[in-house]
């Protein structure tokens, strides 16, 4: 029998296949269902009402027979409001591989009939598209045409006036960010963040790995729907300022090594396995339509190298963007908090990287009742006269609880005594209540913590502070020598430092040594974007960065076990607001 599902809050029915939960069929429908574990039924984050049922149910363990209705959980359809592509004015410093030339040639006629290219390009290789191009414009525009031009090869021919664009992308795991750049005057003119639509097959990185491993449509699906977007990201940027996709001359693109991989095409398989290997570490140039932008006909991708591991591109222009404080003396180290975390620690210009499987825990990911930056998410909690209070994104009422709150929570409910040193949630609090048997943290009516949820974050957060200590002590560090702790990424932006050092999920240090950076592997890939001296220079971070694997590392196992524990010294101030 055919099956259809409604999904009543965005007013669309897809056809349902044989055999498919009514999660994957959300995925193929492009209908957002938050789902951190890709649908394996371990999260148990995909919540929905089907048929006008009071209950909430997970839609990866339920099939459609029929005509089903399903309402899906508010956090899965929150707006979000705090995107990796947020930032005030910029100029950047231009070093564009791509050159202009005006021209205004004599059109041609039957005592002087030369050749377009001849006329107008002459010296110039040109593949057929620009050729079209060249040919078509000096038509439309009465002999006057902008050449744009590469390596003095012909790349398009515009009308004179277009405005040429370079596009830079940071590819997270979780997030998408773009930028346009101006390159007649290096100015950022367009930004835009997005969600990976690859999170349908999972939060993290191994969940899409494995995805692609057991399904090769799957794995194509993943490079597929990654491509889709960035298309669509490129074209609505550009929108955005009265431009076309068109009068993109040049990509710059950044992403860890999976994301990197997925992107490419290139096998995932060896970087599921020990000892983890990419496919290619030094950066690529491409085409751009080889990837199908759809932007200007000659336009070239750059993808910016990794360095090994899953210490991808996007923590080598994190590395770029912040050369300037890590570069002299003392101690710097620069982490990039997000659902892989990669780490660098620098020294006399020696860089040690190592990478760190938080999981997607602490950016309110594979949490009963996480959910993305967006309103009503709960993004303060603290304890206020012996009680959790919480404060949500915009104001709104509560509806799930993302990154920034998920620290403040964890450092709040053992100030509170609701949770022990080791994580377990006791009963007998005012904010604790009990439903068949469990005890729950209560922050909100609908939001609700339990302890799989606090174990998740305790993990996470253990893995961070673990890989910070064994990458200090190859580098024959400690904790105390760190003189710069670089706080990356844009979930790193709006994280309490003071609720990291509670939490052991950051050492206790003096609190001017940190510095919260925002997005710096954005600003890394949009400096690449505009400047042939900044590509160079990334690439050559990458291969001087010396990769370390910690996980094979003795005492690797024990400290991790111990970085569980959530201090029982806390630091914390209360306050009011």
């Amino acid at each position: 029998m055919s099956s259809a599902v409604y999904f009543s809050d965005v007013d669309r029915t897809v056809q349902a296949r044989d055999g498919e939960t009514i999660y994957e069929t959300a995925r193929r429908g492009a209908v957002r269902i938050v789902g951190a574990c890709g649908g394996r039924g371990t999260c148990g984050s995909c919540m929905v009402r089907v048929n006008g049922s009071r209950k909430w149910e997970r839609a990866c363990q339920l099939k459609a027979d029929g005509e089903v209705s399903v309402k899906i959980a508010p956090r899965s359809l929150a707006r979000v409001v705090r995107a990796e592509a947020e930032g005030g004015h910029e100029v950047l410093l231009l070093d564009s591989a791509i050159e202009t030339r005006q021209i205004a040639p004599t059109a041609p006629s039957l005592s002087n009939p030369v050749a377009d290219d001849d006329n107008a390009a002459a010296g110039l290789t040109m593949m057929p598209e620009a050729a079209r191009a060249l040919s078509e414009t000096l038509r439309a525009c009465g002999w006057q045409a902008e050449l744009r031009l590469r390596d003095g090869q012909l790349i398009d021919a515009v009308e004179p006036g277009r405005p040429l664009l370079a596009l830079a992308v940071d590819l997270g795991t979780t997030n998408v960010a773009g930028f346009l750049i101006d390159l007649r005057t290096g100015e950022r003119v367009s930004g835009v963040g997005i969600e990976n639509p690859q999170v349908g097959w999972g939060a993290d990185v191994i969940a899409r790995i494995n995805a692609a491993v057991k399904d090769r449509q799957a794995e194509a699906d993943l490079t597929a729907t990654i491509r889709t977007a960035l298309a669509a990201l490129a074209h609505d940027l550009a929108l955005a300022i009265g431009a076309r996709a068109r009068d993109i001359v040049d990509v710059a693109i950044c992403g860890n090594t999976a994301m990197h991989h997925l992107l490419l095409g290139l096998p995932v398989y060896q970087l599921g396995k020990a000892p983890f290997v990419a496919s290619v570490r030094d950066a690529m140039t491409l085409p751009a339509a080889a990837l199908g932008l759809g932007v200007s006909p000659g336009a070239d991708v750059h993808v910016a190298a990794n360095i090994g591991g899953f210490v991808g591109g996007d923590h080598v222009t994190a590395l770029l963007a912040t050369r300037e404080r890590w570069l002299g003396d003392g101690v710097s180290l620069v982490m990039d908090i997000g659902t892989n975390t990669e780490i660098s620690v620098i020294q006399n210009g020696r860089i040690l990287s190592a990478s760190s499987p938080s999981g997607p825990a602490l950016e309110g990911g594979n949490i009963s009742s996480g959910m993305r930056a967006a309103e009503g998410a709960i993004e303060r909690v603290w304890l206020e006269d012996g009680r959790l209070a919480i404060a949500t994104i915009a104001e709104k009422e509560p509806i799930g609880l993302c990154g920034s709150g998920v620290l403040d929570m964890l450092a709040a409910v053992h100030q509170a005594g609701i949770i022990q040193s080791g994580g377990r949630i006791q009963a007998g609090h005012a904010d604790v209540v009990t439903e068949g048997g469990k005890s729950l943290i209560r922050l909100a009516d609908e939001v609700l913590v339990n302890q799989q949820d606090i174990r998740a974050i305790q993990l996470a957060k253990s893995a961070i502070r673990t890989a910070t200590q064994m990458l200090l002590a190859e580098a024959g560090l400690q904790e105390a020598d760190v003189d710069r702790f670089l706080i990356a990424g844009a979930f790193g932006a709006y994280i309490s430092v003071a609720s990291g050092i509670a939490t052991g999920l950051f050492p206790d240090l003096p609190r001017e040594r940190f510095e919260q950076l925002g997005n710096a592997a954005g600003l890394g890939i949009r400096q690449m974007a505009a400047s042939r001296s900044a590509r160079m220079l990334a690439r050559k971070i990458a291969a001087e960065a010396r990769y370390i694997e910690l996980s094979a590392r003795p005492g690797f196992q024990q400290a991790f076990l111990a970085n569980l524990a959530i201090p029982e010294t806390n630091p914390l101030v209360r306050r009011a607001s």
